[in-house]
């Protein structure tokens, strides 16, 4: 759904489903038309990404709420995080909310102990395994294993993101891209440094590199190698628009390689209309857009997931705390040691 579409879809919704949205949705899931009007200002930190969807997201609650002028200060997530840190550490607050794309950088802001106690009925939304008191993930990302299904069988691809470099595959990653580093991060903790160092190593000797994992899903599509490191989105979007794609997804269990990372929203102080923009993100409206166009992950009950996409409870992702993903500087030391990156 184009920017003017959406942004037309949420301006006209009723509580009845808007049409071109997933219509998979419980009467709990909130509509843009039980929330109150958005009047006053509002700075908001924007981490970059997702090619402008969540732009668009912001275009289409701005349009809907005209007396809300939303002041956006756009950069790179994990530099905006250190720039909210820095100017709480100098007495200043110009972040009134800070929506990142990547779980880590939030869990910097939330360590400072900076970030404002949500509202409960905001956190109560959220599937059990993903509430937290001082943010909320707005959608999740799941660590995937795209192959090339001319070169492999899905039975050839090992359900332990350990034993992968171990297959004889051919493989591609982008050690650069920053969830592939918060990957590596969740690695450190669940399996510890040295078995992450010998999987970097081993992994290095034989992956073909790319510059995102993007690339690595267009490199396994085009049979540059067989197996990659990704992000799942990637592999739906490039499927979206090549149906008959030679890719396929593969799952691992229980350990980093299935991770669910999220984007994740905080608020930076206490007044009632940032918490009602929070709400916004939440609505089936904009959820069900996320999912069907961005295709990320509702977290959520009662908004129809991505095709292609199992059920959460079906992948067995770890458990760990998204908020340690803030802890990248070992990981990014490791992985220069290794020579890495």
């Amino acid at each position: 759904m184009r920017r003017r579409e959406f942004s037309k879809a949420l301006l006209t919704c009723s509580l009845a489903p808007c049409a071109g949205l997933a219509q998979n949705f419980e009467s709990s899931v909130l509509s843009v038309d039980d929330l109150p009007e958005l009047v006053g200002d509002i700075s908001l930190y924007l981490g970059r990404g997702e090619g402008g969807l969540y732009e668009n997201v912001l275009r289409a609650i701005s349009d809907r709420n005209p007396k809300l002028t939303l002041n956006i200060r756009r950069g790179p997530t994990a530099a905006l995080a250190n720039a909210i840190v820095a100017e709480r550490g100098a007495g200043i607050r110009r972040a009134d909310v800070f929506w990142a794309v990547d779980a880590g950088a939030i869990g910097l802001v939330v360590d400072q102990g900076i970030a404002e106690p949500l509202p409960s009925e905001l956190v109560k939304q959220l599937r059990p395994n993903y509430r937290y008191r001082d943010w909320l993930p707005v959608s999740g990302r799941i660590r995937t294993l795209p192959f090339n299904t001319n070169a492999v069988g899905i039975e050839q691809i090992p359900q332990s993101i350990m034993s992968v470099p171990e297959q004889g595959l051919k493989l591609g990653w982008a050690p650069e891209y920053a969830s592939f580093q918060s990957f590596i991060t969740a690695m450190r903790f669940l399996e510890g440094n040295e078995a992450t160092s010998e999987w970097l190593l081993k992994v290095n000797s034989l992956a073909k590199r790319y510059a995102g994992e993007l690339g690595v899903v267009m490199g396994v599509e085009r049979g540059e190698v067989d197996v990659g490191f990704a992000n799942h989105y990637y592999t739906l979007r490039l499927k979206a628009g090549k149906p008959n794609a030679r890719l396929g997804l593969a799952f691992t269990r229980g350990d980093s390689g299935c991770l669910v990372n999220a984007s994740g929203v905080l608020a930076l102080t206490s007044d009632k209309t940032v918490f009602d923009f929070i709400r916004y993100l939440f609505t089936r409206e904009v959820q069900s857009y996320l999912s069907s166009e961005a295709f990320e992950i509702p977290l959520i009950d009662g908004v129809a997931l991505p095709p292609g996409v199992p059920p959460l409870d079906s992948i067995s992702p770890p458990a760990i705390d998204l908020t340690q993903l803030s802890d990248l500087r070992p990981t990014l030391d490791l992985m220069r040691e290794l020579r890495v990156l």
